[in-house]
């Protein structure tokens, strides 16, 4: 199969090379005549294939470059220069070739995801002996709640808990992040990682379809089959281009007389470097990224990144840690401590903010036992409220709080801390105080952002105005909208100037703010599946530092794209130039454009290697004295 792959990606250079071979041979062999006729209907055909592919992306809307090599074998067979025919063809096809090579190898750490997709999971299972014992099965075969036993240095086959002492995982292809990492029981692990020297038992808590692995290589797969704009553009060029090289063909040959110059001319306007430079380019761009732990879903975010002039974050979980932990309960007269975070636990079952988990972790930790609910509804961002056993509760934020009971009293606790608020039974329960701290880097990536073309950055929360201000200042985000829904964040994002407009968040309730920005940047690491799908850019890193990562990598390709770009343009120009003066021969002038693809392609995949780190490395200087002042200066409270 692979044989026959390679013959249908290199079959056409293979024939061209052997038509070539056989046309020598025969002017050789002092068989001119057959030499040309064989040549000419070669290159008829050849034509015909090319003007075909031609009308078919004409009418998918792209005006394509190939209009040039087709007058050029058309020219040089029109003059008697068959040989130099057979070399345009081969330039073409050869060409094609080089860009499948560089696309194969742009795309390489692309595709090693989807190549180590496991298959097959081990089941543990107990016999009716109370012996344990391992099936195999088909990964889309387990179920949630399923005991997984993953040999050593086997692909984590599902997203689950890990069960037993401690194990170590290798989760490079996931996060970028190179030393292995060390999962204490209870504690979630990926699929995809690569089990360290021992054998690890996991209890699935994800089908794979629904597990980290499977959403990455959609997310994958989606890139693969992007098209950029600046190949858009790079067709754009077709017309001007094409014009120009006709106009310079027809002036040599008016000024000269002769007919051949015209063909002298086109040979060195074949476009090649155009058609393959900036695929392969961006295809680089969507493989380093990957490599660094960030999936790009299309081409078109690429240039996106590298021209984002406004930036705006949520706040839970984006610019703070998103691991909130419970300080203390208060609960008003009447109830007893343990009672009001047992129902305040119930209630936040049906919850997803940020808090939620954290109130269900510790009640679960106390060994409290929680209750479902009859009903319970959710209010984005604002709280949720349900019916558990014969308690009417609702937990969220002050506003929403009161707008259900009349007796709320705020409280004021100490710097760094939020408040949850709970109601029950129509009256006010009392309070939950935890902590949420914000992240080392944030600080310096919003600086790094604003030394390098973004001219505002905002923050877009639904926490209350005194927490996410407080924040903002620690941070160094001088511009806040608080307290809002996710419609009004949506609206905001869409009405934020400059543009592009770049958008940061990590949870379901982003989803919609994050398709409504020009660039939606989803802070994955930790599953927020709602919000990945409706993101751009997914960060399987849990660091801001990802997000420098991929504007970083976005400038370069754009910039490496556009540069192959006009070196082809230019030494094109250059050589059509010399060629009017008729010093270089249509065969060597078809031979000389090749190089000319050759050096713009090679170009093109400077965007698979890293580059120059200077831009991040101011930022990176800063680091220390940034984690400093997050730790010493600590926010104002939050409610929830």
């Amino acid at each position: 199969m692979r044989m026959l792959g390679a013959l249908r990606s290199y079959g056409a250079i293979a024939v061209s090379t052997a038509v070539l071979v056989g046309v020598l041979l025969l002017h050789v062999g002092g068989m001119p005549s057959a030499g040309r006729v064989a040549a000419t209907v070669f290159v008829g055909v050849y034509m015909v294939w090319t003007i075909i592919g031609m009308v078919h992306d004409a009418l998918r809307g792209r005006i394509g470059l190939d209009v040039l090599a087709v007058v050029a074998m058309a020219a040089t067979l029109a003059v008697g220069e068959y040989i130099a025919s057979l070399i345009v063809v081969l330039m073409l096809s050869g060409g094609r070739a080089l860009e499948e090579f560089a696309s194969r190898r742009a795309r390489g750490d692309l595709t090693a995801l989807m190549k180590r997709a496991p298959r097959i999971a081990h089941l543990l299972k107990t016999s009716a002996g109370g012996e344990d014992r391992v099936d195999d099965c088909a990964v889309d075969d387990v179920k949630v709640g399923d005991l997984l036993l993953v040999r050593p240095s086997e692909i984590v086959p599902v997203d689950g808990t890990l069960v037993g002492s401690d194990a170590s995982f290798d989760e490079s292809s996931l996060t970028g992040e190179s030393l292995p990492v060390t999962r204490d029981e209870g504690e979630e692990v990926l699929s995809g990682a690569i089990n360290g020297t021992r054998a690890a038992v996991i209890r699935a808590s994800r089908r794979s379809a629904d597990s980290q692995y499977q959403q990455i290589v959609a997310l994958v797969r989606d890139a693969q089959e992007s098209r950029a704009p600046v190949v858009r553009l790079a067709d754009r060029f077709a017309v001007p281009f094409t014009a120009g090289a006709l106009v310079l063909a027809v002036a040599a040959w008016a000024v000269s007389g002769a007919p051949s110059r015209f063909a002298e001319v086109l040979v060195l306007a074949t476009p090649c470097p155009l058609l393959i430079a900036a695929p392969v380019a961006f295809l680089g761009g969507l493989s380093r990224a990957a490599k660094s732990g960030v999936i790009l879903k299309s081409g078109a975010v690429i240039e996106q990144l590298a021209r984002v002039r406004a930036v705006a974050f949520d706040k839970t979980g984006t610019l703070t840690e998103g691991r909130p932990r419970l300080v203390s309960v208060r609960p008003t007269s009447g109830l007893d401590p343990d009672e009001l975070l047992r129902l305040a636990a119930s209630a936040e079952q049906y919850s997803s903010h940020a808090f939620a988990e954290t109130i269900r972790r510790d009640a679960e930790q106390r060994g409290i036992r929680l209750v479902s609910a009859s009903d319970a509804t959710e209010v984005a961002t604002n709280g949720v409220a349900g019916t558990f056993g014969d308690h009417r509760v609702a937990v969220g934020k002050p506003a929403y709080i009161e707008s259900l009971v009349p007796d709320l009293a705020r409280v004021d606790p100490s710097a760094a801390e939020g408040v949850v608020y709970v109601a029950v039974d129509r009256r006010f329960g009392g309070t939950l105080i935890v902590a949420d701290e914000p992240r080392a880097e944030s600080r310096r990536v919003v600086e790094w952002m604003l030394r390098h073309g973004v001219e505002r950055v905002v923050m877009l929360t639904g926490d209350t105005l005194s927490t996410a201000s407080a924040v903002a200042q620690l941070v160094g985000i001088s511009e806040v909208h608080a307290e809002l829904l996710p419609s009004e964040k949506a609206r905001l994002a869409a009405e934020l100037r400059p543009r592009p407009v770049m958008m940061v968040g990590d949870g379901v309730n982003d989803a919609p703010v994050l398709a409504a920005a020009d660039v939606g940047v989803a802070m994955g690491a930790r599953g927020a599946t709602a919000a990945g799908e409706a993101a751009d850019v997914v960060v399987l890193v849990d660091s801001l530092d990802a997000i420098v990562t991929a504007m970083s990598v976005g400038k370069r390709t754009l910039r490496v794209a556009l540069t192959a770009i006009w070196i082809g343009i230019v030494l094109s120009i250059g050589l059509m130039l010399v060629a009017t003066s008729g010093i270089i021969p249509a065969l060597v002038g078809a031979l000389l454009q090749e190089v000319v693809d050759l050096a713009t392609i090679l170009y093109a995949l400077k965007a698979l290697s890293a580059g120059r780190r200077a831009a991040w490395g101011h930022a990176a200087r800063d680091a220390d004295e940034s984690q400093r002042h997050a730790r010493t200066a600590r926010p104002e409270h939050r409610d929830r």
